[in-house]
């Protein structure tokens, strides 16, 4: 592929959007390697054809199109998709159309660069001769991820909520991962079990999804936590237990923050990172919110033409949230009675937590609403040391640990800052040791408050 001297401005209204997707090639960028996978079953299990990107081996060519202003995820997906595209054309030769994919690359308002990804990412594209036949598929936050326009009205709840079940799931597989493998009986059955299970939860989600038959979903995701259970030592004293919160996409790509669970493990942790349901909860509780406060302004204004379309939507996104953490509920319940891993927390919780404690607010939308209630919510309930996870320069991740940091102090909880950029920081093995020893005193001294103190396997 080389790049051409061209501008289409009409291009970044024209070919970013909402595409049906029948009859082309979904490309799917990994943020979760558990996760990316089974969305991708979802896809499939409807009749789309999903295709999840090899992930972090087009890094250089990412950079070579970015400036480094950018935050590094988008460097990360842009090379993902560029290898990914010149790899086909290279494969395919002449029988290599771009016309066939469709890049799928969601997107969120407020003031965060993340919001910007797919207009630049479609500039890059365009560059090449050939790569503007290639559509962005951009589902965004300002309508609740809303699917309208990508597949037939008459299939699209039954999608969204087979979607949200494969995100339930792979939070389960990955909370499964972090609860056994700092007390397995041997090193690394942990990892071969659960590429098992992401493998036998695709089938099950791609056989099972589309007929919305949930419960032989979960009951197989059962079976696989029945034998991860097994897995376990009995013998191993609990260890410190450390949060992670930050920017979804580097707290959950292994290869982007370093394997950071798997170092803080290696240094004698038990780790639980946020999971991927939370942010999709808090998405549709932003919405909920955002039109409970417009009902009640256009009601003190008597504008009654918008008051029904703002009711029609508080219904619409409060009974999506409900039924979200119906869900969650149900499949945590189901698996919690084979093996103590940790539940997510509500947002409304969360919410409130700030509310109380006047520190944040919701009305500032990014995660950092997330980030900062969560490492609150955390510390009350004994954990012993919060990460902060976040690209370098990031707007949120900063404000997060502003805000945080004096109040994890005041309340001695071991707090650290992960700033990625993709370079090797010359001081992180030492942070890292440093804030392990401090959330190893932590421990000794209090134990895991509101944590249990001695699992049983």
């Amino acid at each position: 592929m080389k790049p051409k001297n061209q501008k289409n401005p009409a291009s970044l209204t024209k070919s970013v959007g909402k595409f049906r997707l029948s009859d082309k090639v979904v490309l799917i960028p990994e943020m979760n390697r558990i996760g990316s996978h089974l969305i991708a079953a979802t896809f499939k299990s409807f009749g789309i054809n999903a295709h999840v990107l090899a992930t972090y081996k087009g890094l250089d060519i990412g950079k070579e199109y970015t400036s480094g202003k950018e935050c590094f995820p988008c460097q990360i997906t842009l090379g993902d998709i560029l290898l990914y595209l010149k790899t086909e054309q290279q494969k395919r030769g002449a029988a290599f159309d771009p016309g066939n994919y469709l890049y799928f690359l969601p997107t969120s308002d407020g003031p965060c660069r993340f919001g910007m990804y797919n207009r630049y990412q479609r500039m890059v594209l365009d560059s090449f001769a050939g790569l503007d036949r290639v559509k962005i598929v951009s589902i965004t936050t300002k309508d609740g991820y809303s699917l309208d326009g990508l597949i037939e009205r008459s299939r699209m709840l039954d999608f969204r909520k087979a979607s949200y079940i494969a995100i339930i799931v792979a939070d389960i597989i990955e909370r499964l991962l972090w609860r056994i493998r700092p007390y397995e009986r041997k090193a690394g059955i942990t990892d071969t079990l659960i590429e098992r299970c992401r493998d036998t939860m695709q089938t099950s989600i791609e056989t099972h999804a589309a007929a919305g038959s949930y419960d032989r979903i979960l009951d197989k995701l059962d079976a696989l936590v029945r034998e991860g259970k097994t897995l376990i030592d009995p013998a191993m004293p609990a260890k410190p237990l450390i949060g992670i919160v930050g920017e979804i996409f580097l707290r959950m790509h292994v290869q982007s923050n370093q394997d950071l669970i798997r170092i803080l493990e290696n240094h004698g942790a038990e780790v639980v990172n946020s999971s991927l349901a939370e942010w999709v909860n808090f998405i549709s509780y932003g919405q909920l919110r955002e039109n409970k406060i417009n009902f009640r302004l256009n009601l003190r204004q008597f504008n009654f033409k918008r008051l029904k379309t703002d009711l029609h939507k508080m219904l619409n996104f409060g009974s999506e949230l409900f039924y979200q953490e119906l869900k969650q509920k149900q499949f945590y319940g189901r698996v919690s009675k084979s093996i103590d891993i940790e539940h997510d927390h509500k947002v409304h919780h969360l919410k409130c937590l700030l509310h109380k404690k006047d520190i944040f607010t919701f009305d500032i939308t990014t995660e950092t609403c997330l980030s900062i209630a969560a490492i609150m919510q955390f510390a009350a309930e004994g954990y012993n040391g919060v990460v902060n996870v976040y690209p370098f320069t990031c707007m949120p991740g900063m404000t997060t640990s502003a805000i945080v940091k004096p109040v994890m102090n005041n309340r001695r909880v071991p707090y650290l800052d992960t700033p990625y950029d993709g370079s090797l920081q010359p001081g992180r093995e030492t942070a890292i040791r440093t804030f392990m020893h401090q959330v190893q005193q932590h421990f000794q001294r209090h134990g895991r408050k509101g944590c249990i103190q001695q699992r049983a396997a």
